[in-house]
Protein backbone atom coordinates (compact mmCIF):
# COMPACT_ATOMS: atom_id res chain seq x y z
CA UNK A 1 0.00 0.00 0.00
CA UNK A 2 1.36 3.37 -0.97
CA UNK A 3 1.80 6.07 1.60
CA UNK A 4 -0.62 8.41 -0.18
CA UNK A 5 -3.11 8.19 -3.04
CA UNK A 6 -2.76 10.52 -5.99
CA UNK A 7 -5.88 12.60 -6.49
CA UNK A 8 -6.30 11.45 -10.09
CA UNK A 9 -6.49 7.83 -8.89
CA UNK A 10 -8.75 8.46 -5.91
CA UNK A 11 -12.13 8.16 -7.62
CA UNK A 12 -11.12 4.94 -9.36
CA UNK A 13 -9.76 3.48 -6.10
CA UNK A 14 -12.98 4.33 -4.27
CA UNK A 15 -15.08 2.87 -7.09
CA UNK A 16 -13.07 -0.36 -7.02
CA UNK A 17 -13.66 -0.68 -3.27
CA UNK A 18 -17.38 0.13 -3.13
CA UNK A 19 -18.19 -3.41 -2.02
CA UNK A 20 -15.69 -3.14 0.85
CA UNK A 21 -17.25 0.19 1.90
CA UNK A 22 -20.76 -1.24 1.65
CA UNK A 23 -19.97 -4.39 3.66
CA UNK A 24 -18.15 -2.39 6.32
CA UNK A 25 -21.00 0.12 6.72
CA UNK A 26 -23.62 -2.65 6.81
CA UNK A 27 -21.62 -4.57 9.39
CA UNK A 28 -21.21 -1.52 11.63
CA UNK A 29 -24.85 -0.43 11.27
CA UNK A 30 -26.05 -4.02 11.71
CA UNK A 31 -28.48 -3.73 8.83
CA UNK A 32 -28.47 -4.06 5.06
CA UNK A 33 -27.62 -0.57 3.83
CA UNK A 34 -29.62 0.90 0.95
CA UNK A 35 -26.93 2.39 -1.28
CA UNK A 36 -29.36 4.85 -2.85
CA UNK A 37 -31.33 6.05 0.17
CA UNK A 38 -29.39 5.48 3.39
CA UNK A 39 -27.21 8.40 4.44
CA UNK A 40 -24.94 5.98 6.30
CA UNK A 41 -23.57 4.78 2.96
CA UNK A 42 -22.62 8.32 1.92
CA UNK A 43 -20.96 8.82 5.31
CA UNK A 44 -19.00 5.59 4.80
CA UNK A 45 -17.82 6.65 1.33
CA UNK A 46 -16.71 10.03 2.64
CA UNK A 47 -14.90 8.28 5.51
CA UNK A 48 -13.11 5.95 3.08
CA UNK A 49 -11.97 9.00 1.14
CA UNK A 50 -10.75 10.53 4.40
CA UNK A 51 -8.82 7.34 5.11
CA UNK A 52 -7.12 7.70 1.74
CA UNK A 53 -6.10 11.26 2.65
CA UNK A 54 -4.86 10.52 6.15
CA UNK A 55 -3.29 7.08 5.75
CA UNK A 56 0.44 6.61 6.17
CA UNK A 57 2.64 3.56 6.45
CA UNK A 58 2.96 4.12 10.20
CA UNK A 59 -0.75 3.25 10.56
CA UNK A 60 -0.28 -0.36 9.40
CA UNK A 61 -2.69 -2.01 6.96
CA UNK A 62 -4.76 0.44 4.91
CA UNK A 63 -8.04 -1.51 4.92
CA UNK A 64 -7.84 -2.17 8.64
CA UNK A 65 -7.27 1.56 9.14
CA UNK A 66 -10.12 2.42 6.74
CA UNK A 67 -12.54 0.27 8.75
CA UNK A 68 -11.68 2.19 11.91
CA UNK A 69 -12.15 5.53 10.13
CA UNK A 70 -15.50 4.42 8.68
CA UNK A 71 -16.70 3.20 12.08
CA UNK A 72 -15.73 6.42 13.83
CA UNK A 73 -17.36 8.55 11.13
CA UNK A 74 -20.57 6.57 11.53
CA UNK A 75 -20.37 6.97 15.32
CA UNK A 76 -20.05 10.73 14.83
CA UNK A 77 -22.99 10.59 12.42
CA UNK A 78 -25.07 8.68 14.97
CA UNK A 79 -24.26 11.28 17.64
CA UNK A 80 -25.28 14.22 15.47
CA UNK A 81 -28.29 12.73 13.70
CA UNK A 82 -30.82 13.90 16.29
CA UNK A 83 -31.08 15.87 19.52
CA UNK A 84 -31.25 12.72 21.62
CA UNK A 85 -30.03 9.74 19.60
CA UNK A 86 -30.60 6.33 21.16
CA UNK A 87 -27.17 4.72 21.14
CA UNK A 88 -26.07 1.45 22.65
CA UNK A 89 -22.95 -0.66 23.14
CA UNK A 90 -22.88 -3.80 21.05
CA UNK A 91 -21.30 -6.45 23.23
CA UNK A 92 -21.67 -9.20 20.65
CA UNK A 93 -19.12 -8.01 18.13
CA UNK A 94 -15.53 -9.09 18.49
CA UNK A 95 -12.47 -7.44 17.04
CA UNK A 96 -11.85 -10.61 15.06
CA UNK A 97 -15.22 -10.15 13.34
CA UNK A 98 -14.38 -6.54 12.53
CA UNK A 99 -11.18 -7.61 10.78
CA UNK A 100 -12.41 -10.90 9.38
CA UNK A 101 -11.88 -9.85 5.75
CA UNK A 102 -8.38 -8.44 6.30
CA UNK A 103 -5.15 -10.38 6.23
CA UNK A 104 -2.61 -8.61 8.43
CA UNK A 105 1.05 -9.50 8.39
CA UNK A 106 3.17 -9.31 11.55
CA UNK A 107 4.47 -5.86 10.63
CA UNK A 108 0.95 -4.41 10.25
CA UNK A 109 -0.19 -6.05 13.47
CA UNK A 110 2.76 -4.61 15.36
CA UNK A 111 2.09 -1.10 14.02
CA UNK A 112 -1.55 -1.31 15.05
CA UNK A 113 -0.57 -2.61 18.48
CA UNK A 114 1.82 0.32 18.96
CA UNK A 115 -0.82 2.82 17.84
CA UNK A 116 -3.31 1.40 20.32
CA UNK A 117 -0.76 1.48 23.14
CA UNK A 118 0.04 5.12 22.31
CA UNK A 119 -3.66 5.98 22.53
CA UNK A 120 -4.05 4.15 25.84
CA UNK A 121 -1.08 6.01 27.33
CA UNK A 122 -2.49 9.33 26.14
CA UNK A 123 -5.89 8.38 27.56
CA UNK A 124 -4.26 7.70 30.94
CA UNK A 125 -2.88 11.25 30.92
CA UNK A 126 -6.30 12.70 30.14
CA UNK A 127 -7.94 10.69 32.92
CA UNK A 128 -5.26 11.74 35.40
CA UNK A 129 -6.32 15.37 34.93
CA UNK A 130 -9.67 14.33 36.43
CA UNK A 131 -8.09 12.21 39.20
CA UNK A 132 -9.20 9.01 37.51
CA UNK A 133 -7.09 5.92 36.89
CA UNK A 134 -8.00 2.65 35.21
CA UNK A 135 -8.42 0.78 38.49
CA UNK A 136 -10.78 3.42 39.90
CA UNK A 137 -12.65 3.56 36.61
CA UNK A 138 -13.17 -0.21 36.53
CA UNK A 139 -14.51 -0.14 40.10
CA UNK A 140 -16.91 2.69 39.28
CA UNK A 141 -18.32 1.53 35.96
CA UNK A 142 -21.86 0.14 35.60
CA UNK A 143 -22.09 -3.63 35.37
CA UNK A 144 -25.48 -3.66 33.65
CA UNK A 145 -25.64 -2.99 29.92
CA UNK A 146 -28.80 -0.86 30.17
CA UNK A 147 -27.04 1.48 32.59
CA UNK A 148 -23.94 1.68 30.38
CA UNK A 149 -26.15 2.56 27.42
CA UNK A 150 -27.96 5.16 29.52
CA UNK A 151 -24.68 6.84 30.51
CA UNK A 152 -23.53 6.68 26.88
CA UNK A 153 -26.53 8.72 25.77
CA UNK A 154 -25.97 11.23 28.57
CA UNK A 155 -22.34 11.57 27.41
CA UNK A 156 -23.51 12.13 23.83
CA UNK A 157 -25.79 14.97 24.87
CA UNK A 158 -23.05 16.53 27.00
CA UNK A 159 -20.62 16.50 24.07
CA UNK A 160 -23.12 18.39 21.92
CA UNK A 161 -23.53 21.10 24.59
CA UNK A 162 -20.72 23.66 24.22
CA UNK A 163 -21.20 25.13 27.71
CA UNK A 164 -21.03 21.76 29.48
CA UNK A 165 -17.94 20.73 27.51
CA UNK A 166 -16.20 23.99 28.31
CA UNK A 167 -17.04 23.82 32.03
CA UNK A 168 -15.77 20.24 32.22
CA UNK A 169 -12.50 21.04 30.44
CA UNK A 170 -11.84 24.16 32.52
CA UNK A 171 -12.88 22.94 35.97
CA UNK A 172 -12.26 19.19 35.56
CA UNK A 173 -15.67 18.65 37.14
CA UNK A 174 -19.06 17.79 35.72
CA UNK A 175 -21.53 20.71 35.88
CA UNK A 176 -24.22 18.54 37.45
CA UNK A 177 -26.98 21.15 37.48
CA UNK A 178 -26.65 21.84 33.76
CA UNK A 179 -26.46 18.12 32.93
CA UNK A 180 -29.58 17.45 35.01
CA UNK A 181 -31.44 20.16 33.10
CA UNK A 182 -30.21 18.90 29.73
CA UNK A 183 -30.80 15.18 30.23
CA UNK A 184 -33.51 14.91 32.87
CA UNK A 185 -31.28 12.69 35.02
CA UNK A 186 -31.15 13.27 38.76
CA UNK A 187 -28.06 14.30 40.71
CA UNK A 188 -27.66 10.87 42.28
CA UNK A 189 -27.35 9.22 38.85
CA UNK A 190 -24.81 11.78 37.63
CA UNK A 191 -22.70 11.58 40.78
CA UNK A 192 -22.78 7.78 40.91
CA UNK A 193 -21.51 7.39 37.34
CA UNK A 194 -19.42 10.56 37.30
CA UNK A 195 -16.10 8.84 36.47
CA UNK A 196 -17.60 6.60 33.81
CA UNK A 197 -19.40 9.55 32.21
CA UNK A 198 -16.21 11.61 32.10
CA UNK A 199 -14.27 8.69 30.62
CA UNK A 200 -16.79 8.39 27.76
CA UNK A 201 -16.84 12.13 27.08
CA UNK A 202 -13.05 12.18 26.82
CA UNK A 203 -12.99 9.41 24.22
CA UNK A 204 -15.99 10.53 22.18
CA UNK A 205 -15.05 14.21 22.10
CA UNK A 206 -11.42 13.76 21.03
CA UNK A 207 -10.27 12.73 17.56
CA UNK A 208 -6.99 11.58 19.11
CA UNK A 209 -8.67 8.39 20.32
CA UNK A 210 -9.46 6.81 16.97
CA UNK A 211 -8.87 3.21 18.01
CA UNK A 212 -10.43 3.57 21.47
CA UNK A 213 -13.58 5.11 20.00
CA UNK A 214 -13.79 2.29 17.48
CA UNK A 215 -13.34 -0.29 20.24
CA UNK A 216 -16.50 0.93 22.02
CA UNK A 217 -18.69 -0.75 19.35
CA UNK A 218 -21.39 1.92 19.43
CA UNK A 219 -24.59 1.40 17.45
CA UNK A 220 -27.64 3.54 16.77
CA UNK A 221 -30.97 2.04 17.75
CA UNK A 222 -33.31 1.78 14.80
Amino acid sequence: MEKDFRIEDRNLFIEENMEFIYKTASFICKKRIDKNNDEEFSVAIEAFNKACETFSETKGNFFSYAKVVIRNSLIDFFKSSSKAPLLYFDGEESEREMHNSISLDKYDMELERRNRIDEINLYKKYLKEYDIDFFTLSKNSPSHKDTRDEVLNVATLCIKDTYIKKRLEENKRLPAKEIMKLTGKNRKFIEKWRRYLISLIIILANDEFMYLKSYLNIRKEE
